[in-house]
């Protein structure tokens, strides 16, 4: 009978039990849900059931019955003094985002361009983007203490300076003009914003092939050809992320104009936010009629976002799939 090797090279392996971590991410990816299901999901659901029910004032909150869809016909009703408010404060809303969103994102567009562009070799430009991006991490509440300031009537810097250079005799009420509050406010969301705009314009051009740059500059195009021809529209899928993030933060602007115009003068600057909050939060606590003018908003803004998906979809690709089929 043969004995078995002693020499533990030739004995037989065990095999080694293998440790899986596979579970532990499991661990490090609840926290986000978690959050997400209890302050993000359960809100969406709460406030859609909110809107189909008699949820007017605080004891309707949680003992309010189904009325189905009475509250939307509020805001339809157009002859209705909420559907007037409701309507009025969707286009002050688009109004100021139209005004503060077409320079944001030419703005960011130049900007990236120059800081991407090679041939310009700008000098400083970390700094220069620190500056261009500081807006951004300054609380809302601070930047609108900021302008009221240098606005106000009638002893203020830009009153001062304006009736020293003999632009003005006599103080000027900014936040008392129409024009000059919805200006101030589109001035303030496009400073605080363009900055980050700008970030992302440029990581989106870094990330494009430099070779492509490179054979640009060798066949002798210009910066303003190759930007055109080459930067435009391979950062497509980048202008439509800022397309429909603006737009979404657009729609849901509330912070500076309730801060510095409390909606005024005349509900001109007076946003949908600052409508579902007026209808929520101020008597008689019309919750149903916040949920319900929420939704509608949620509403706008999907059909918006697919409008601009379907416009700035690449052609090209959706021809190429069709001739291979």
């Amino acid at each position: 009978m043969q004995k078995a090797s002693a020499d533990p090279a030739i004995a037989p392996k065990r095999k080694r039990k293998s440790i899986s971590y596979d579970k532990y991410g499991y661990f490090f990816v609840a926290p986000f849900f978690i959050v997400f299901l209890v302050f993000q999901l359960y809100p969406i659901f709460f406030t859609f059931r909110t809107s189909l029910t008699d949820a007017a004032g605080w004891t309707k909150v949680l003992d309010n019955k189904i009325i189905g869809f009475d509250n939307f016909a509020k805001i339809f009703n157009f002859g209705s003094e909420i559907s007037k408010f409701f309507w009025q404060s969707l286009g002050n809303t688009v109004i100021m985002w139209i005004f503060n969103f077409i320079p944001q994102i030419g703005m960011a567009l130049i900007l990236a361009s120059w800081f991407t562009d090679s041939r310009m070799r700008l000098k400083f430009q970390g700094g220069f983007k620190v500056m261009i991006f500081m807006p951004n991490i300054i609380t809302a509440a601070t930047i609108g203490i900021l302008f009221m300031s240098l606005f106000g009537y009638p002893i203020a810097p830009i009153n001062t300076l304006m009736q020293q250079i003999g632009f003005s005799h006599s103080p000027f009420e900014f936040f008392r003009s129409t024009t000059a509050a919805r200006g101030i406010t589109s001035f303030i969301q496009w400073w605080m914003w363009y900055g980050n705009t700008m970030i992302i314009m440029i990581a989106g051009i870094l990330g494009i092939n430099t070779a492509l740059f490179e054979a640009a500059l060798v066949d002798g195009c210009s910066s303003r050809q190759t930007f055109w021809k080459i930067t435009l529209p391979l950062i497509k899928p980048i202008l439509l992320y800022n397309l429909v993030t603006s737009l979404v933060g657009g729609l849901t602007m509330f912070d500076i104009p309730h801060l510095m115009t409390q909606g005024n003068p005349n509900y001109t600057t007076n946003t949908v936010a600052r409508f579902i909050y007026q209808q929520g939060f101020e008597t008689p606590n019309n919750f149903n009629v916040a949920s319900a003018a929420s939704v509608v908003l949620f509403g706008i803004i999907v059909i918006c976002s697919l409008i601009l998906s379907a416009i700035m979809k690449d052609r090209d690709k959706v021809k190429s799939k069709g001739a291979k089929k």
